[in-house]
This record gives C-alpha cells, structure tokens and sequence, in this order.
C-alpha cells in the first residue's frame, strides 16, 4: 500500500508540472513521515549521498567545454572545416550537419546544447544555399541525439554513478552504437536530398585553403582527441578527462584564437553552473528517492514477478524498449533514468544481460524520445531556432526517427555492438 501510495504521489506531481527533483523529494520526505522507524534527519544525509560522488564533478566540467567552444566560435571552425571536405557534394551542407554534430558529441555529452551550438550556425547557411526550412530542421535536429551516445555522454556518466556500472566501460560501449546512428542518419539524408532542390556549396579546394582552414580548427579538433583518449587510455578518471579538456579549450581559446575574454567566460561559467545545478538537485533528490526503493526492496519485488514470469533477458529486452520509448515520450533521459534504472538494472543483470549493453540500450531509448511529442525537447528548441513549427518539423524527423528505431533494435538484440569494443580494450 505504502508503494502504490508514493508512487501516486511522484506521478500526481509530475502530471502537473512540478519539477522532477522536486516530485521526488517531496515524494522522498511523505515515506519518512508515514514510516515509523525512518527519522527526517535522514533527507540531508541522503541528498548528500546522492551528489557526494567525486565522477559526478566530470557533468559540469564537460558542460562547461561545451559552452566554452560554442560562445568562443569554436563551434563554427569546426562547421566551416567540415565543409571542405563535404560541401563540394550536392547536399553537401546537410551532410555537414551529421558530422560536425558526431564531432560536437564527442566535446559536450548533451543533445540540446548540440542542437542550438550547430543549427545556430547552419540553419542560417542551409537557408542561404535554398534548403527547404523543415528538410534543414529535421536533419540538424536528428544529429543532435548523438551528443549523448558518443562519449562523453552526461546520460551514460549519470547512469554509470547510479547503477555503480564501469564509467569508462560504458562510455566506450556508445561509440558503435553512435557510428551506426550517424550511418542511419546519412543514409536518410540521401534518400531526401534526392527530392529537395539544393545546390552545391562553393568551397576552393585547394591544399592552400586546406591549410587556411585547418590552422583554424586543428587546435578545436584536438579537443575530442584528449577526451576519446582519455576514456580509451585509462591513465586518467573520467572526471580529470572532463578537467583536462576544460583547461585545454580555456587556454586556446584565450591564447591562440584569442576569442574567450572575461565576459565570455563568465557567461560560459553562469550557463554551466545554472545548469549543473539543476542536475545536482535532481542526484540529491535521486539519492533519497533510490533509499526509499532499496528499503522497500522494490527491486527484490519486481525482480520476482519477473522470475515468475519466466521471461527471458530478449523478451524482458523487448519490454523495457516499449516501456521507455513510452516514457522517453513524456519525460527527459536524466528524470527517467533517475526514477527507473535503479529497478530495472538489478533485473537485467539478474537475467544475465550484461550492465554496458544495457545501459547503452537505455540512452538510446530515451535519446529517442527527444524527438518524439508530446515532450521532445530537441524538437522545441530546434523549433524555436529554426522558426519551422512543431508539427511541420515532427513530421520531417519521422524517417530519422524510423532509422533510430532499426539502429536500436540492432544494439538490442546483438549485444556486440555495444559491448565489443570495451572488452577488447579490457583485454588489450
């Protein structure tokens, strides 16, 4: 009764807009009021738990990249780099926009940041060369879902603190996924350039303006490199990777391209601690809300029906898709992963599905999800940025979202492809 009880409250409040740390906390402090042995001294011990993680401090450190090479232009380097290569094909632009989005995903983690750092800059270019507005919408807006599958992904690190799963396992297990979904995305992508009229981008190739273009952006291309290397190597923490990279792009942004000033800074430093501290409230309310299931032993319960059921680790595969594509639809990747992954995982691996597979599984379901209404939160920023309406750019991003879905039904059901490449690195 007391579950059913709690639960109901968590969902009452999220239907009517209440923040999620604030559902859960809220949620969190009814259980210790109700419950005759839990004193509420514990609600600070158990926010502070939940945040008290020294690989969490790798969240803001990453966001902070990401804002820093977006508001110093590095962003743009990149996007006119790309171009080189690219823009002499017909449709040369859109392509641009699935590559420098894989390259953006691997600085920031974070699928929205992606979203405004790269249409800002190629919805206004797409335009200038005769792109439909809604065709250009939907591709820029359906690259950015691979800023949290490629590494450094925030969704995979959060994952990984809550679940106590390997961080740099599990952020190795996004990379194939990652290549495959940039593989989708370009093979959509043709099939609708064939019905737009676009022209070819005019771009000088020539080893001089190779070069040109290249003093310009080989120092922003590096800053990938020292986070992909990090991870992979293992002589440092995800968290110093996340340090290292910060410092790196502060110092050529100050010294080299001399386009990060104290008010760049400073406006980079406000974004990211804004936004660091909503997430940390969210962990905090994480931390008492995953004290209340474990003393529940609301795992142990479910856990139990499923063995009754006798579901095997595909069927129960197959479930959990369907689930969180449902949920991936009315609420973000972090809340969803907050209130779920502590059930769900101990069930997985109970069932013998292997912790990386798993979790890889689970972003990619939720990164889904923001395209998909009625939430879709990529789609609400990519609509505002673009001025194409909601429903027009929902319609346009159908076809991606329907290569999303093959991608990850693959992942699901051939482990390999998320769980390959961190094995051999284990091994080698």
């Amino acid at each position: 009764m007391i579950l059913l009880l709690i639960f109901g409250l968590l969902f009452v409040f999220l239907f009517f807009g209440v923040e999620i740390f604030a559902s859960m906390g809220i949620s969190g402090v009814t259980y210790l009021l109700i419950s005759d042995n839990a004193p509420l001294n514990l609600v600070a011990s158990k926010f502070v738990d939940g945040i008290s993680s020294y690989s969490l401090l790798a969240i803001p450190f990453f966001m902070l990249v990401g804002e820093l090479m977006n508001l110093s232009g590095m962003t743009k380097r990149l996007i006119v780099f790309s171009q080189f290569f690219i823009g002499k094909f017909k449709g040369g632009l859109a392509y641009a926009a699935v590559f420098v989005n894989m390259l953006v995903a691997c600085i920031s983690g974070s699928a929205p940041a992606d979203c405004s750092a790269v249409s800002s800059v190629l919805i206004p270019e797409m335009r200038k060369e005769g792109y439909p507005e809604d065709f250009s919408a939907a591709i820029n807006c359906c690259s950015s879902v691979l800023g949290p599958i490629i590494p450094p992904s925030i969704p995979l690190v959060f994952l990984a603190m809550l679940c106590n799963v390997s961080t740099g396992r599990i952020l190795m297990g996004g990379i194939v996924p990652g290549v495959l979904m940039t593989l989708a995305l370009l093979a959509v992508c043709r099939y609708k350039l064939k019905r737009v009229d676009h022209t070819i981008t005019r771009v000088e190739q020539s080893w001089s303006e190779f070069w040109r273009l290249f003093k310009g952006a080989g120092l922003a291309l590096l800053a990938p490199v020292i986070i992909i290397v990090g991870v992979f190597s293992g002589f440092v923490t995800i968290t110093e990777v996340a340090m290292l990279a910060a410092f790196y792009v502060l110092i050529i942004g100050v010294v080299f391209y001399k386009t990060i000033n104290l008010k760049v800074f400073w406006e980079a430093m406000k974004k990211t601690v804004s936004s660091s501290a909503a997430l940390m409230a969210l962990f905090g309310a994480g931390g008492l809300f995953s004290w209340f299931l474990a003393v529940e032993q609301v795992p142990k319960l479910i856990s139990n029906v499923v063995a009754a059921m006798n579901l095997t680790p595909v069927v129960f595969l197959l479930i959990v898709n369907l689930f969180l594509l449902l949920i991936g639809m009315i609420m973000d990747a972090i809340p969803a992963i907050t209130i779920f992954m502590p059930v769900l995982m101990p069930i997985a691996t109970g069932l013998g599905i292997d912790p990386v597979h798993f979790g890889v599984v689970v972003v990619m379901n939720l990164m889904i999800g923001l395209l998909t209404p009625p939430v879709g939160a990529l789609l609400y920023v990519e609509s505002k940025i673009s001025g194409v309406s909601f429903d027009r750019l929902t319609k346009q991003c159908i076809p991606y979202i329907g290569a999303f879905l093959v991608c990850l039904l693959a992942v699901t059901f051939w482990e390999p492809l998320s769980t390959w490449l961190p094995n051999l690195l284990m091994e080698a």
